[in-house]
């Protein structure tokens, strides 16, 4: 069969009926699924056999999904997640144990600074955070003999710092440790980072994927490209006896990362995503192309309005010519980033706050990349919990708001904009 395009992918890939079943993916409500014989079940255990025998480790609902998503990024298998925080969590901890180091840019989600620097802090994992903008001569400084990990965001949430893939892809790759990518603001609509040298791919599934703001829910695409097979990663290739003495890299070949998480981390962690939650993460995904190509051409629309706005300072939106990352994002992303700004307005905090509280359309909300226009201050929300020097690092500001803009008609949210900044 010939190989579809990304857009029919959204709709039609993961989940292929038979004569008769049904057209939309099935919910698969149900902890538990019956077999035969005894035999048969051990045969499931031991990864021998294709099936599903608990819903904690893999249902066909989730199944199907995670199908379509690992297709659309290009990878060779993925795991679906409670949220895009379990992601996260669990794609560090298949690599990472106490003593273990890695580095991160500074430029990410508070919620996952905050999983790095004071969690896995406790777990006995340190975190390094670097500017993504250093040279890999740069980089390599801050290489040490336990480092595991590279991870850093496609386009960072808030400050749409957009990451060199390649650049930290060949700096990871020549320490041979792997290159972890959030791409939950691109989404593998505008960039997909497997194809510029990432091996793992995650998402905060609750975000654009799901694209209404109703299902929590993460996911993890392991690219199958990275070699286990080194002497950093002995958990990879030695029996696990926790788990039937498997040895994943020798068992499971080039989904050996995948199936680690899953039989170890999903197992023990049950961080697990809802059929119900996956089936409306599906719906979202079918509009997914869609939505992107509305999300990308409202923000490029608002972007350009503010930037030529007197009431406000700066505008940060790497559509913009003027943006530090135009050309990156034009490298990586040319058909459009994400429906995400930010921008400051002239004044301090306390005017960014009368603005977002003067906005009638656009709500204040603690999301992200949904359908509707919302917004809101990271300094003293998502990223609330981090210093002053962490919040620069971050590339966060006082006079910072974060607007995510949705699908609606431009004009009416620029006319949104216009009554709220005439008050200031």
């Amino acid at each position: 069969m010939k190989k579809h395009k990304i857009e029919t992918k959204c709709v039609q890939e993961g989940y292929n009926p038979k004569n008769g079943e049904a057209r939309v993916i099935p919910i698969y409500q149900s902890t538990t699924f019956k077999y035969d014989s005894a035999e048969h079940v051990g045969k499931l255990f031991d990864l021998q056999e294709s099936g599903f025998f608990y819903s904690r480790l893999s249902n066909p609902t989730l199944d199907s999904v995670e199908k379509k998503i690992a297709s659309l990024e290009g990878g060779v298998a993925a795991m679906l997640t409670s949220s895009g925080q379990a992601a996260s969590l669990i794609a560090v901890l298949n690599i990472c144990k106490a003593g273990d180091h890695i580095i991160s840019t500074a430029a990410i989600y508070g919620g996952t600074i905050n999983l790095f620097a004071v969690t896995l802090k406790k777990f006995g994992i340190d975190v390094t955070f670097i500017n993504p903008d250093l040279s890999i001569e740069e980089l390599q400084k801050e290489i040490k003999e336990n480092t595991k990990l590279v991870f850093a965001e496609t386009i960072a949430n808030p400050s749409l710092i957009i990451t060199d893939l390649s650049k930290m892809a060949d700096f990871a790759h020549k320490n041979k440790i792997p290159f972890m990518v959030d791409n939950t603001f691109a989404t593998p609509i505008n960039c997909r980072p497997i194809e510029y040298g990432a091996d793992i791919v995650i998402h905060s599934t609750s975000k654009y994927l799901d694209g209404h703001a109703v299902a929590l829910g993460g996911v993890i695409v392991d690219s199958g490209n990275f070699n286990w097979d080194n002497e950093k990663f002995p958990e990879f290739n030695v029996p696990d006896e926790s788990y039937h003495g498997m040895v994943y890299t020798r068992d499971c070949g080039n989904v050996a990362y995948i199936t680690k998480a899953r039989v170890q981390l999903m197992r023990d962690l049950g961080s697990t995503m809802s059929p119900h939650n996956a089936f409306l993460l599906n719906i979202g995904i079918e509009t997914l192309h869609l939505r992107m190509e509305r999300h990308c051409s409202n923000a490029q629309t608002i972007a350009e309005y503010l930037e030529n706005h007197d009431k406000i300072s700066w505008v940060d939106y790497p559509g913009l010519k003027s943006n530090k990352y135009y050309e990156l994002g034009k490298k990586y992303m040319p058909n459009g980033s994400c429906g995400v700004i930010s921008f400051g307005v002239k004044g301090n905090k306390e005017d960014a706050m009368k603005l977002m509280d003067s906005l009638q359309l656009a709500a204040i909300v603690v999301h992200v990349a949904d359908v509707r226009t919302g917004v809101l201050h990271p300094a003293s929300s998502t990223h609330r919990q981090l210093t002053d020097i962490q919040l620069a690092e971050a590339g966060i500001k006082p006079e910072q708001i974060r607007m995510s803009i949705g699908i609606e008609n431009v004009d009416d949210i620029i006319a949104d904009l216009e009554q709220g900044l005439r008050l200031l």
